[in-house]
């Protein structure tokens, strides 16, 4: 056990800086052997187990909440923080007081909640969420018969009731106060929920795993936030450190004014388009009513804008307003106490629906392309209306998203709508040469593809859309000439990462999007990974990988053998090295920008985009 110090160990560690960054904002990686230059080590994907202790002892938890309150003082309040920048700072926090690696997890909880503090009370009840483990169960020798999810009536307190019964207890007290009641590892619904607008914090009472199911969701919003997590004494034996929980579940101070900067309400913002504005921005000519929809006439428009309107994180139309936002003040990262929501003119609105429609559209056709089974976890669309009907609707989608752009030109002038224009096109452009270059190669599959090449069709299909989208928020504020040259580059560092991310997804079913596990290598897709079984292949390795190129038919187990040979050759773990290195690279790009607000939100699409390896380890094998 570790005493904290009465002065921490020297160090640069929760330090502020001399230059106008705050703590976060300084991430050039330095590498070591072994780890990266946020004390980090390399390589590791999501929290292990052996990082997930919560200290047994009273006096060790508090002094690490001491710890982290004082180190969280260093940093600047109004810059967001994502998960990939807490576990940093967790790791700093351990190396600065001498604690013990294995309390990360706890660690990386304290910092969460000092940081977030003063923004969740100043939230009111009514706008909060209280998260709480589902079907928790009482423990043996509980004298309380009250169900933790069902139960009702009198509950009356004991010294020996169960965490179950005292869970019930601050359920009820906070129902009285107004807090909305979630269970916690419901990440969907949680993300849901904040979308909507009803709820601007959350507090989370359930295990270290649960919390970190959904904190993912949670930190990615950008959401004031408090953890309290269950202690483990004995198998299936909890303890709620009550005390911790007293000093937020019923404090309330609506007369402070968080600093604290959040993306939620930009994110509200983006799919506000698709819902309340939806029909406001691109009203319908063909299918106003139910029969005109399903009329012969109608029905290309109906499919169209459900296809549009439906499914899908709308990042691409997020990235468009925040990029606004950041360079014209940046006040759309403030959280109102009211749940106002944060609207933009209807120019703004439309080009960002617009990148959305070309996103859609590409996907309506690379899946035809594919053979895509799912989409949204639904059938494709090809799959519904048939292979005709789905390039129709793809196509549609691409005249939507033109007509959308063109009809800003009033608005922002029509030098302006004309580069987003070109900008947009030419992102087409690319994006059809990567995924010909794909088709290219799967209609004659050969061993000699290299990773160069592989990564050279990743910045052709992915990077220009998110190009596309900041270059669009960023004219719409002004000339690009200052960003354009850097914006470039970093979104081919996000798009290639973020490619390779999915490469990985689709070894572990993707339930979000397509949901069977090895489509890619059913297909035949030429991806990073198999470029990279090829190059480091032994000799036996490689003739197996040749015979399941050159074997035109159609194996159900084809991806059984593909894994076998990536999991022998370590492709996975070098695929996840080459994601760090595109997260380095952005990092540095980011933090060359000079506008605060705009290079704020870089960091932040790098720790979300290219944080999603925290989501996966190795596939099994």
């Amino acid at each position: 056990m570790s005493i904290i110090p009465l002065h921490p160990r020297d160090s640069e560690f929760g330090a502020t800086t001399s230059d106008s960054r705050s703590v976060s904002d300084q991430r050039e990686p330095q590498q070591t052997p072994d780890a990266d230059g946020h004390g980090r080590p390399i390589g590791r994907s999501r929290l292990d187990v052996d990082l997930k202790v919560i200290p047994n002892s009273d006096e060790l938890r508090t002094q690490i909440r001491i710890a982290a309150e004082r180190y969280v003082l260093a940093l600047d309040k109004r810059s967001p923080i994502t998960r990939v920048q807490l576990e940093r700072h967790g790791y700093r926090l351990l190396a600065q007081y001498e604690f013990d690696e294995p309390y990360l997890g706890f660690a990386m909880v304290c910092l969460g909640n000092a940081f977030w503090k003063p923004s969740f009370l100043s939230t009111p009840y009514a706008r909060r969420l209280l998260l709480l483990p589902s079907c928790f169960p009482h423990h043996r020798n509980c004298p309380s018969t009250a169900d933790f999810v069902h139960g009702n009536g009198h509950r009356k307190t004991t010294d020996t009731e169960c965490v179950a019964c005292r869970l019930i207890r601050l359920k009820d007290q906070a129902e009285q106060c107004g807090y909305r009641v979630l269970e916690a590892d419901r990440s969907p619904a949680i993300l849901s929920i904040l979308i909507e607008g009803k709820i601007d914090a959350i507090l989370g009472i359930a295990s270290l795993n649960d919390l970190e199911k959904s904190v993912d969701q949670i930190m990615m919003a950008g959401v004031p936030s408090y953890a309290i997590p269950l202690i483990e004494k004995e198998r299936d034996e909890f303890v709620l450190d009550e005390p911790w929980v007293s000093a937020v579940i019923d404090q309330c101070d609506v007369t402070h004014e968080s600093t604290a900067i959040s993306y939620l309400p930009l994110i509200r913002a983006a799919n506000d388009l698709f819902n309340d504005d939806f029909s406001t921005l691109l009203p319908r000519s063909q299918s106003r009513n139910e029969a005109m929809a399903k009329s012969p006439l109608g029905q290309t428009e109906e499919i169209a804008f459900d296809w549009l309107a439906n499914g899908g994180k709308r990042f691409r139309p997020f990235i468009t307003l925040a990029a606004y936002d950041a360079l014209t003040g940046g006040k759309g990262t403030t959280i109102v106490p009211d749940g106002t929501r944060l609207q933009f003119t209807p120019a703004v609105g439309r080009s960002a629906m617009a990148i959305e429609a070309f996103h859609k559209a590409s996907l309506v056709h690379d899946d035809i392309e594919d053979n895509d089974l799912y989409r949204y976890g639904r059938d494709t669309l090809h799959r519904t209306h048939g292979v005709g009907m789905a390039i129709n609707v793809g196509d549609y989608l691409i005249g939507l998203g033109y007509q959308l752009v063109n009809a800003t030109r009033e608005e922002l002038g029509a030098e302006v709508a004309c580069d987003i224009l070109d900008k947009m096109s030419t992102a087409h452009i690319k994006l059809c040469d990567g995924q010909g270059a794909e088709m290219a190669w799967q209609a004659a599959p050969t061993t000699k593809f290299t990773p160069a090449e592989a990564l050279q069709i990743y910045a052709l299909k992915t990077a220009p859309a998110f190009e596309a989208a900041l270059f669009a928020g960023v004219r719409m504020a002004g000339s690009t000439s200052t960003y354009e040259e850097t914006i470039a580059e970093y979104c081919r560092h996000l798009g290639i990462g973020f490619q390779i991310l999915n490469d990985l997804k689709d070894w572990t079913g993707d339930y979000d999007n397509k949901l069977v596990a090895g489509q890619d290598a059913q297909a035949m897709r030429p991806t990073l990974l198999l470029a990279l079984a090829l190059q480091v292949a032994s000799p036996e390795q490689f003739l197996e990988l040749e015979s399941l190129i050159e074997n035109a038919d159609d194996d159900e187990h084809r991806p059984e053998h593909f894994r076998k040979v990536f999991h022998d050759c370590g492709v996975f773990s070098k695929a996840l090295e080459l994601v760090e290195n595109s997260r380095q690279r952005a990092q540095l790009l980011a933090n060359s920008v000079q506008s605060k607000e705009f290079r704020q939100l870089l960091h932040f699409l790098v720790d979300t985009v290219l944080a999603e390896e925290q989501k996966y380890r190795v596939p099994p094998q």
